[in-house]
């Protein structure tokens, strides 16, 4: 995989930390050059002087100043920040807001940005970082399981309209990795992630390995792919299953 990407301009989102610091470490690794964007100036700088990248602190779809900093070409660019955000369907008008923004709405500005020159020269690669919540759902997250649904499906739809003209698109769909994100999400999460939960290395493990064998679904927990296919083949069977945990997580609260 290192000759695939020595000197590939690559850019991470919401790389200050966790999968994002992951993805960032192994690129760097492998030979790219890379640069680390996230909202916090401070570990968005941390991580790209541990690694020897490039910090542009900001927005996750400012594909331009991270493309400026790259000296004007992207090679791979991986979608990774995101928002956990939990709640209802009586979560706050800002809340939806928000989830679909970053978790949607980056996605797509990136891609407006990217695939102009992407398709012109016949080569491009873009990591969208889903969740397992993207295939299947997550208990009392409804923002963030419906928004992960929609960047899965974006995904998704890239790659089936641009796979001929050289774009190769991964989706990575973990379940539980142990990062800011999962400790934020309380009772839900000790019950339904914790216990099967990796570390962020992990999941860079995985891409690489996707990459290598050019597979758009990229699944650090191998189990997931059994849960998806059991929801496709039988929903009201997994819905009910689904709801026990609901109940259970309600038990415990």
């Amino acid at each position: 995989m290192v000759g695939a990407v020595q000197d590939a301009g690559v850019v991470v989102t919401g790389a200050g930390g966790g999968i994002g610091a992951a993805l960032a470490r192994r690129f760097a690794a492998e030979g790219a050059r890379v640069v680390v964007n996230d909202l916090d100036a401070g570990k968005a700088g941390a991580v790209a002087e541990e690694i020897g990248g490039i910090a542009v602190p900001g927005d996750a779809s400012g594909v331009a100043a991270a493309r400026d900093a790259l000296g004007g070409r992207v090679d791979v660019f991986c979608a990774n920040a995101g928002l956990g955000s939990g709640g209802s369907e009586a979560a706050d008008a800002a809340v939806w807001a928000s989830a679909w923004d970053v978790n949607v709405m980056a996605h797509v500005r990136a891609a407006q940005e990217l695939l102009p020159a992407w398709l012109e020269r016949g080569s491009g690669r873009f990591v969208s970082t889903v969740s397992a919540a993207g295939l299947l759902t997550m208990i009392g997250a409804a923002p963030y399981s419906v928004t992960k649904h929609a960047a899965y499906a974006f995904a998704e739809w890239l790659s089936l309209t641009y796979r001929h003209r050289g774009l190769k698109v991964h989706a990575i769909c973990p379940q539980g990795v142990r990062t800011d994100m999962l400790a934020a999400t309380g009772s839900a999460g000790d019950l339904v992630l914790q216990p099967t939960a990796i570390e962020p290395d992990a999941v860079a493990d995985a891409l690489f390995e996707g990459m290598a064998e050019d597979r758009f679904l990229i699944l650090p927990h191998p189990e997931a792919a059994g849960y998806y296919r059991a929801r496709a083949a039988d929903p009201d069977t997994w819905l009910t299953s689904m709801n026990h945990i609901q109940q259970k997580w309600e038990a415990t609260r």
